[in-house]
Order: C-alpha cells, then sequence, then structure tokens
C-alpha cells in the first residue's frame, strides 16, 4: 500500500500534466509521443517539458505531437516540425549543430585554456620566487651586520 502511494507520488506530476483525451489508442505511439513530450520545452513554463506542464500551450503542443506520429511523422520530423515553427528554443536540450556548436565547444575550451594560462603562472613564478646567491659584497655586509 505504501509503495503504490510512492510510486503514485513519484509520477503524480507527469501523470496529470497529460490528460486522458490526450491519450493514444495505440501503446506504441502513446510511448513514442511521451518520450519526444520529455525533450520539448514548454514555452510557458520556465525549463518544464510540455510532458510535466499543465499550461494550455503545452497541451496544444503535446496535441500537435500526437497528431504528427499518427500521421505518420518520425519522430525526427515531428522535431523539425516543432523547431521550424518554434525555433530551438522548443527543444530543452538543443542541437549541437551550427551557431549553437560555438556554445557547445567554448565552455570547454574556455576552461582548458584558463587552466593552462594558470599552469605557465604558476610555474613561472615559482621559478622567479627562488632567491640568487648573495654577492660577496653582500655576504661582508650581512656578517657586519650579524657581528661576526
Amino acid at each position: 500500500m505504501i509503495r503504490a502511494a510512492l510510486i503514485w507520488l513519484a509520477l503524480a506530476g507527469a501523470a496529470f500534466a497529460v490528460e486522458p483525451d490526450e491519450i493514444l489508442d495505440d501503446p506504441v505511439l502513446e510511448e513514442r509521443a511521451r518520450e519526444l513530450s520529455k525533450g520539448i520545452r514548454c514555452l510557458v513554463c520556465r525549463n518544464e517539458s510540455i510532458d510535466e506542464s499543465n499550461a494550455e500551450l503545452a497541451r496544444d503542443l503535446r496535441i500537435l505531437v500526437r497528431e504528427r506520429l499518427v500521421e505518420g511523422d518520425t519522430d525526427d520530423q515531428v522535431i523539425d516540425f516543432l523547431v521550424s515553427r518554434y525555433g530551438e528554443y522548443v527543444l530543452l536540450t538543443p542541437r549541437a549543430t551550427g551557431a549553437n556548436l560555438v556554445l557547445w565547444v567554448a565552455a570547454p575550451v574556455l576552461l582548458l585554456g584558463g587552466l593552462g594560462i594558470a599552469v605557465v603562472y604558476l610555474r613561472s613564478r615559482r621559478k622567479s620566487d627562488a632567491p640568487d646567491a648573495l654577492s660577496e659584497e653582500e655576504k661582508a655586509r650581512l656578517a657586519d651586520l650579524m657581528g661576526e
């Protein structure tokens, strides 16, 4: 009983977002629709998929995805259709192509570049911090100061 309640609570968010009249009769198509919906951003909510969102626009997008699947579109065709209509913002995980590739690559490159600069700086600092040997004049002056 408790286990069933915990499972119900864990799935409650997504279960309430998709309404019964949206669910397809074909379980294979419905599973594809749910998987696609998890990767599509609700344009009203912040960082929430249309599968989790209760917004009207999310409902419209869920229905649109299901209609496209029933018409025979592949998953990629459905995604391409939504991107052409709403832009890349509709994807929760943007594609790593074109201008987005710069964004995907910039962070690791900048991190590695910063680490490289830090290593070079610390190595050069360590070498320059080593004291030079005292000259004969400095040794004599030190001996005078120490009273030797």
